[in-house]
C-alpha cells in the first residue's frame, strides 16, 4: 500500500500570511514608510522565513511594498503626483465596473449597499479611520462584483492596495462628519437605472475625495 506524502505546510502558511498582510496594507493598518522585516513578519504570523519571504516578494510585485537597493522592505510613501495617477486609474476602472454592474443591480444589492453605508456612518461617528477605509472598499467591491469582470476588479484592488497606507494618513487629517456624499448618489442612480448618473457619481467619489484630501 502506497502512503501519500504529507502535504507541505509552507504553501498554506505563505497564502495565509500573504492574504493577512495584503488586507492590513489595503485597509491602512500599516503606516506609509513603515519597514517590514522577514524575522518580524515570520514571528508575528508564527511561520518560517520561507513563507514570509515569498509573501513579501508577492506584495513587492503588486506595488503594495517597496524594496530598496539595500534590501529594505517598506510600505510606499506616495507623493501627490503618484496619488493623482492612482486616482485617475481608479476613475477609469471603477466607472467601467459600475457601468457593467448596473444591469445586474437587483434590490438586494441596493439594500446591501445602503446597509454598508449606514455602518460607514457609525465609523465616521467613532472617527475610526481603518474601519472607514475597510467599509468604503467593501461598498465599492460589493457593487463591482456584480459587473462579473474579475480581471478588471483585480486591477482595481491592486490600486486600492497601493493607496492603502497613504489613505490612512490622509483620512487621519480630515474630520469626517457624515458618510461620503457620492455614495448616496451612487445608490440613487442604481435605483433609477441611471447609467450617466452612476458613472458621474462613481467618478466623483473616487477622484474628488482624494483631491480634497490633498488640498
Amino acid at each position: 500500500m502506497l502512503i501519500s506524502p504529507r502535504p507541505d505546510p509552507a504553501p498554506a502558511a505563505h497564502d495565509r500570511l500573504y492574504r493577512g498582510l495584503r488586507a492590513r496594507i489595503m485597509h491602512g493598518e500599516i503606516a506609509p514608510g513603515q519597514a517590514l522585516t522577514l524575522r518580524g513578519i515570520a514571528a508575528e504570523y508564527e511561520v518560517s522565513m520561507t513563507p514570509a519571504r515569498e509573501a513579501l516578494r508577492r506584495l513587492v510585485a503588486e506595488g503594495a511594498l517597496t524594496l530598496s537597493s539595500s534590501g529594505r522592505v517598506a510600505t510606499p510613501e506616495l507623493g501627490n503626483d503618484r496619488i493623482e495617477e492612482l486616482a485617475a486609474l481608479r476613475s477609469l476602472l471603477e466607472v467601467e465596473l459600475a457601468s457593467r454592474a448596473l444591469p445586474r443591480a437587483h434590490l438586494a444589492l441596493i439594500d446591501r449597499l445602503q446597509s454598508i453605508n449606514a455602518r460607514i456612518a457609525e465609523d465616521v461617528t467613532r472617527r475610526d479611520a481603518i474601519a472607514y477605509i475597510r467599509r468604503n472598499l467593501e461598498f465599492h467591491r460589493t457593487l463591482y462584483l456584480r459587473a462579473q469582470a474579475p480581471a478588471m476588479l483585480a486591477m482595481a484592488e491592486t490600486v486600492w492596495l497601493q493607496l492603502g497606507p497613504t489613505m490612512r494618513a490622509l483620512y487621519g487629517r480630515v474630520r469626517h462628519k457624515e458618510p461620503p456624499h457620492f455614495h448616496r448618489l451612487i445608490i440613487a442612480a442604481l435605483k433609477a437605472g441611471d447609467e450617466p448618473g452612476l458613472r458621474l457619481a462613481v467618478r466623483s467619489d473616487v477622484t474628488q475625495g482624494l483631491r480634497m484630501l490633498l488640498g
